[in-house]
């Protein structure tokens, strides 16, 4: 018999053991060590499941050819006989034992005292789950098996609770990640946008940002470069608003001059100018009930600003060479890829209709920030263009880490012509780095920024540097290849030779500024 203290300290260790850890191969390995240690177990092993699907989890003095999880040195007919029992199993000589044969012969016969095998149900609310396998050099006394039993009941109960509980802990996980799965599903469909690909965390904020503004009638102004999506947006304002079901009308402003911008805005009546043979309705009545779309909105005159402000603040307008009051309900909104802050400083710009519509405002982050929607918005358009090119288009890995590292100045916009034009180069589908334009230094855009950079009558390089002057900023500009370097080291002294921050300075691209510096054969510091 074990002293009682003994009994006591191997239950706390193996309490403090089961405790400590969910992984059942761990645990249970350390259970059978612990046994070993306290008691003088030979061999063990852990065999759980029932009937084709049981496994040994861990074990404990048996060679690594003879178990794993499907190899149970033969241990088979035992386990499913004390499975079938829900009682435990001891026998003094193992050897004697006709359903422990299998088991038996699995090993050669060692010398010494006969070897007692102990299979103890591993239970948990009259369920077995397991069994637990314990041999040990036989003393020959029944009264010690007994004891031995008893002390092995008990801890097989400790394993039974930390196996429960592993798989509640199991469950649960496996809801909350399902209930997750759940909700990103849920999210992502209310949270889509027709035309609108991103699943950046930029982009994911935009397109939040519109759902959440699309219900009101809010006045929205969006922002960004050219190419980076605004109509899109503009459009998912429209169509997830109460006015889906009315017009949604479009406007470049920066596309007409100002005499046509009026009349396209506001409309004419007959006869109120030369041409003028009918009379006709302008976009923001044609848009009543609906959505007026303006882009471009910082390249109207000031004339047409002062105008669009009443439109805006009255509701009201007349139209041209007319007298007549006509009253209208639209939503408007507006785009720009201009700084509107700085038009306003400047005076190009009216403060009062800046403030009107610039009530929300949207900023589309420009592609080069966003590279990780590259793939998808890559998909979306191979997918779209497929109808066109009458086959299937796909790309290499090789190519899309190409497109992946270009700076896209031209935005999505570009980002679309560029696949088109080495779709048309892949007479296979298959788009490999080979057909795209820039990997053989034909790339129209690069070839743009450059000549914005290096006119072609002259070799100089044309730098503008900002002065603070009254709070306002100038451009100098400088036209000697000595006067252009030394701008060049003036902006990146201030910026710290952060290249970035020297491009937004000198009104440049960081594709630009990298070119003028290697131009002029500038070294970079680094701190």
């Amino acid at each position: 018999m074990q002293p009682i203290n003994l009994e006591l300290t191997a239950i706390y260790e193996i309490s403090k053991l089961l405790n400590s850890s969910l992984d059942l191969e761990y645990s249970f390995r350390g259970v059978l060590k612990l046994l070993a240690t306290y008691f003088g177990m030979e061999r063990g092993m852990v065999i759980l499941g029932r009937d084709e699907t049981l496994r040994a989890l861990a074990w404990l003095g048996f060679p690594q050819e003879q178990l794993g999880p499907d190899r149970m040195a033969g241990a088979g007919p035992v386990v499913r006989y004390i499975q079938k029992t829900g009682f435990p199993t001891a026998v003094p000589d193992e050897t004697q034992e006709p359903l422990l044969a299998s088991y038996v012969s699995g090993f050669p016969r060692r010398k010494g005292p006969p070897i007692s095998f102990l299979g103890i149900p591993i239970l948990h609310d009259r369920e077995c789950l397991g069994v637990l396998i314990l041999e040990r050099r036989s003393a020959g006394a029944s009264a010690r098996l007994r004891e031995d039993t008893r002390l092995l009941q008990l801890i097989a109960a400790l394993m039974g609770q930390t196996i429960r509980l592993r798989d509640k802990v199991a469950e649960e996980r496996h809801r909350l990640v399902a209930e997750r799965d759940r909700l990103q599903t849920e999210l992502a469909t209310k949270h889509r946008i027709e035309n609108v690909v991103g699943q950046s965390k930029r982009m994911q904020e935009v397109i939040a940002l519109t759902h959440q503004v699309a219900p009101t009638r809010s006045t929205v102004l969006l922002r960004g470069e050219s190419g980076t999506g605004k109509e899109a947006i503009a459009r998912a304002l429209h169509f997830l608003s109460p006015r889906k079901n009315g017009p949604f009308i479009k406007l470049n402003c920066a596309a007409l001059p100002e005499s046509l911008l009026e009349s396209e805005l506001f409309g004419h009546e007959k006869g109120a100018f030369t041409g003028a043979l009918h009379e006709r309705k302008g976009r923001f009545e044609l848009a009543h009930g609906g959505t007026l779309f303006l882009d471009e909105i910082g390249d109207i005159s000031p004339a047409v600003q002062v105008k669009l402000l009443r439109v805006l603040q009255e509701r009201e307008f007349e139209r041209l060479g007319g007298s007549r009051t006509i009253h209208i309900d639209v939503r408007l909104i507006t785009a720009t890829n201009k700084n509107l802050e700085e038009a306003v400083l400047k005076g190009e710009f009216r403060s009062d209709l800046y403030y009107r519509i610039n009530v929300v405002s949207i900023f589309l982050p420009p592609l080069r920030e966003r590279a990780d929607d590259i793939p998808l918005l890559v998909e979306y358009f191979l997918k779209k263009m497929e109808d066109d090119f009458g086959k299937q288009l796909s790309i290499s890995s090789r190519a899309l880490d190409v497109l992946v590292r270009c700076h896209w100045p031209g935005n999505v916009r570009e980002l679309q012509n560029c696949l088109e034009r080495a779709a048309n180069s892949a007479p296979s589908g298959l788009i490999d780095g080979s057909s795209i334009a820039c990997q053989h230094n034909q790339c129209p855009s690069s070839l743009l920024w450059k000549h914005e950079l290096t006119p072609v009558s002259t070799p100089v390089v044309t730098l503008p540097i900002p002065a603070e002057k009254n709070g306002l900023e100038k451009e100098s500009l400088v036209r000697s290849p000595t006067g252009a370097r030394e701008q060049l080291l003036e902006a990146m002294e201030r910026c710290g030779w952060v290249q970035a921050k020297a491009a937004r300075l000198l009104h440049l691209t960081p594709r630009q500024l990298g070119y003028a510096l290697r131009k002029y054969e500038i070294p970079i510091k680094k701190f």
